[in-house]
């Protein structure tokens, strides 16, 4: 069996075949890394062994690093399919940002989609804008901003059982995307775009479809995990899911203010 035959390289060679392929991998790092070593930047590699998603977010929180950069694998078996990829899990977990970057993407990129919702949370919108912002300026790229909204609720209120005029229900309607494009404009203004923008996208609909819809030439989508402060690893909806198991984009998550990983 497997014991047995690590024991016997064990006993022949003086070392567990574990440690062999820890060294031949941090070896394969280093000569990675070694185009990109300069006197002024340097680059510390580290092999770990374990779970892949357990030991990346286990290093950012004891290093508190501000960002994972991870290349996307597809699922390959049916657990991973079920209980989520190593990138799913990142995404769900991770504590800082986690850029699933999809190989094959033109180097710089294009264009850039920032997904907001200042709606459901401010801090996280000012968070993705800054973040988008900041690489589309330094890509010299196209940068893109879409916030989807919808009344919940709008298909009972025009079946007639809430008792309200189609005018009525439309005046609601109304209200809340003029609400909508009021916190929108609140949140731009920090970074000089406005609505009546070309490259502001205010639409109606659900977040993962229509984020989708405006993500198809994009070759990142800056966005956020929804979820709910205080309950660790709890995150509400799946929209980064969605969009990251269907788009053909890379993906730049950022968590709100206030997430503790389940792994703290």
């Amino acid at each position: 069996n497997e014991f047995e035959t690590d024991q016997a390289i064990e006993a022949q060679l003086g070392v567990k075949i574990s440690q062999l392929m820890q060294d031949f991998r941090q070896e394969l790092l280093e000569k990675l890394v070694e185009p990109f070593q300069t006197k002024d930047q340097l680059i510390y590699t580290r092999v770990l062994i374990g779970t892949a998603f357990a030991e990346i977010i286990m290093t950012v929180l004891q290093n508190d690093y501000d960002l994972v950069i991870k290349a996307m694998r597809p699922s390959e078996t049916l657990e991973e399919r079920f209980l989520g990829s190593t990138d799913l899990h990142l995404l769900r977990k991770c504590p800082c940002p986690v850029w699933i970057d999809r190989p094959g993407k033109t180097i710089p990129y294009r264009k850039i989609l920032a997904a907001v919702d200042p709606m459901s949370d401010e801090s996280a919108a000012i968070k993705i804008m800054q973040l988008a912002t900041s690489l589309a300026n330094h890509e010299s790229t196209k940068l893109e901003i879409v916030h989807a909204w919808h009344l919940p609720g709008e298909s009972l209120l025009r079946n007639g059982r809430a008792r309200l005029s189609s005018t009525e229900v439309d005046q609601i309607v109304s209200n809340q995307e003029k609400l909508q494009k009021d916190k929108l404009n609140s949140l731009l203004g920090n970074f000089g775009l406005r609505t009546d923008d070309a490259n502001v996208h205010l639409v109606r609909g659900f977040a993962a479809a229509r984020i989708l819809e405006f993500g198809k030439s994009a070759d990142l989508i800056v966005m956020g995990t929804i979820g709910r402060v205080g309950i660790p690893g709890f995150i509400i909806g799946n929209t980064a899911e969605d969009v990251l198991q269907s788009s053909e984009s890379s993906i730049l998550a950022v968590k709100p203010d206030g997430y503790v990983s389940p792994l703290a």
